[in-house]
Parts: C-alpha cells; sequence; structure tokens
C-alpha cells in the first residue's frame, strides 16, 4: 500500500522498557495521536498451572501492565487523539455471576484504584480456589476483560475533564480473530479482527459517539451493563 510503518520494541511487563517507549515518542514525534492496547495473554483450557497463578499472571499482564502503559503514554496524547483498549465477549458485565460485584464494577463513582482493589481481591480468592465461591466466574481471562471494559469508562470521564480537547477512548471486542491466543480456531482473520478497532482508532473530530462505549465487532454499540450481548461472531 506503500505505507512505510516504523516499529519500537516495548515489553508491556517491564516498565523501564514502557518508559523508554514514551521517551522516544516523545523525543522523535513530540506527542501522540492514537494507542491501540491490544498487548494480552491467555491460559490454555489444557494449561497445568494452578489457576490462582494463571490469574495472577493474566491480571497482570492484561490490566494492571495496560494501566502502566495508559499512565506512561496518556501525557502524550495530543487534541483530539484516540485510544482504543481491545477487550472481548468475554469482557462483558454479565460475565461476572454476582450481582453485588457487577454493581461495583458498574457504578459511576467507580475510580482507577477502587477497580484495581476489586482485581486484586479476585485474585486473593483465587490463589485460595474461592472465587467462584463468592461470585468470581472460572475464568481470569473474562475477569482481566471485564476490568479491561470498566477501565475505558473511567478513563472517559477523565478525558472529559482533561484540558485537551476531545479525547476519545472505546473498549472493543474484536471477533473470534484467528491467531495463536485463539490456537488459530477464530473465524475471523486479522485483518478482518482489525476492522472495529482501526474504525474507532480514527474516529472524526469532536465526535458525541461512540465514547467510553463498548463496541462489538460490527462497529455497534453494546449496553456493558445489562446487554443483551449479541453473537460473538
Amino acid at each position: 500500500m506503500g505505507l512505510k510503518p516504523n516499529f519500537h520494541q516495548l515489553d508491556v511487563s517491564d516498565i523501564n522498557s514502557i518508559n523508554t517507549f514514551c521517551d522516544y515518542l516523545q523525543n522523535k514525534y513530540g506527542g501522540l495521536d492514537v494507542l491501540i492496547n491490544n498487548a494480552a495473554i491467555a491460559y490454555k483450557n489444557s494449561a497445568t498451572e494452578p489457576f490462582g497463578e494463571q490469574a495472577e499472571n493474566t491480571m497482570r499482564v492484561n490490566y494492571f501492565n495496560l494501566l502502566d502503559v495508559c499512565h506512561s503514554l496518556f501525557p502524550l496524547l495530543r487534541p483530539h487523539a484516540r485510544v482504543v483498549n481491545v477487550s472481548s465477549s468475554m469482557g462483558h458485565l454479565t460475565k461476572i455471576p454476582d450481582q453485588e460485584i457487577r454493581n461495583q464494577f458498574a457504578s459511576s463513582s467507580l475510580t482507577e484504584e477502587k477497580l484495581s482493589e476489586l482485581v486484586n481481591q479476585f485474585i486473593r480468592l483465587a490463589k485460595k480456589d474461592e472465587h467462584t465461591k463468592y461470585g468470581w466466574p472460572n475464568s481470569s481471562y473474562s475477569v482481566s476483560k471485564v476490568a479491561v471494559s470498566a477501565l475505558t469508562i473511567i478513563q472517559q470521564r477523565a478525558f472529559d475533564q482533561d484540558s485537551r480537547e476531545d479525547l476519545v477512548v472505546n473498549s472493543v471486542h474484536p471477533g473470534y480473530v484467528k491467531t495463536d491466543m485463539t490456537s488459530w480456531g477464530g473465524h475471523f482473520t486479522a485483518e478482518r479482527g482489525a476492522e472495529a478497532p482501526v474504525y474507532l482508532a480514527l474516529l472524526g473530530p469532536n465526535i458525541s459517539s461512540p465514547k467510553g462505549s463498548y463496541v462489538w465487532h460490527d462497529k455497534k454499540i453494546v449496553d456493558w451493563v445489562h446487554g443483551p450481548t449479541p453473537e460473538a461472531f
């Protein structure tokens, strides 16, 4: 297509790597217009690691490391910047069985700090194999993506109060894509899976919607709290 993308090494689990990348963007470009948070891990169903270990590692990469990237790079966002947090159909709030926990995730007063404590609560219970007893799902990947979806709403509230004009963040379910993560069992090609994230990354200036929304792979906004969720693919 005649495009000439550049790349830069980035390990989202290494704060020094994140900060090095941030410095590179600042020094070379002076700011950032688009950020797509897509880095994540998922344990296979056949994984033999204890569930508590799976939960801790999955939350660390999929939620806490994403948060580290945002904390480092958000100050570089220029007016009209677009942020896309790649979630999942597993990141819908209805994936959490317990209504009280769902209420905490959906609260309009939820902060990053409170959200992180909810995630840590899940990790602590998972390590004791008591997570399902207290209303959590038996999927660390699902909890991590619910957290990412909730974080998106919190981030948009902060953007709405930011002095920089027209900052927008959305979360997106890209569809069931054929990748290593899905053991190539997905239904969509990588190109098809990129359609909704790219759409959100290129939203025009001063749009009113989608904004802090949970968006399906077909670019439609889905009610993250109540659903219903469409077919996953």
